[in-house]
């Protein structure tokens, strides 16, 4: 027996199809699907949740300093005169980073090279190539759903039937995050 479902597909197809519907699963919370990409969609996204519920704190803050440059009050650029020269003013800030651990390094790469980039785009249409931003999926896992499931041990999905496709009588399932 196969480890896994083919889906009637290509191995490229069906890795598009599940890295697909995995992000979007993440990102949105619940989708609808058939049962069949749903059971394959599980493991994934379970796999990736215990991994980032196991890996949430696992960092270091760090002390570093920076140079960052002067402003006025209008928030432009104060220049000085170095050597007959006219160049940008600098100030060395004190700035706390957080920085990861290798383990914790090592599951945010194997997320982000499954998961798709995804881009926010605004409902409003005036503007909406400059109100579009990207969503790291990495670090949404690691921000927003790792604590949610923190004291949880698996079963981060769940499953609800909703009856037969009209097309081709598939069994349509919503899968969502508990």
């Amino acid at each position: 027996m196969a480890g896994y479902r083919k889906l009637g597909r290509t191995a490229s197809q069906r890795k598009a199809l599940l890295r697909n519907q995995v992000t979007n699963l993440l990102y949105h919370g619940k989708i609808v699907t058939t049962e069949t990409k749903a059971k394959e969609i599980r493991k994934i996204a379970e796999s990736f949740i215990a991994l980032a519920v196991k890996e949430k704190d696992n960092f270091e803050t760090v002390t570093v300093q920076a140079k960052v440059a002067r402003k006025d009050m209008n928030g432009k650029r104060v220049k000085e005169e170095v050597n007959g020269k006219k160049v940008d003013a600098f100030d060395t800030v004190d700035k706390e980073i957080k920085k990861d651990k290798p383990s914790k390094l090592a599951a945010r790469r194997k997320m982000k090279a499954f998961l798709y980039d995804l881009t926010e785009v605004p409902a409003d249409p005036a503007g909406k190539k400059k109100g579009t931003k990207k969503i790291d999926m990495a670090d949404k896992l690691f921000t927003e759903v790792a604590p949610k499931y923190a004291n949880r041990n698996g079963g981060y999905t769940r499953i609800i039937k909703i009856g037969p496709r009209k097309g081709d009588a598939a069994m349509e399932v919503i899968i969502e995050l508990v």
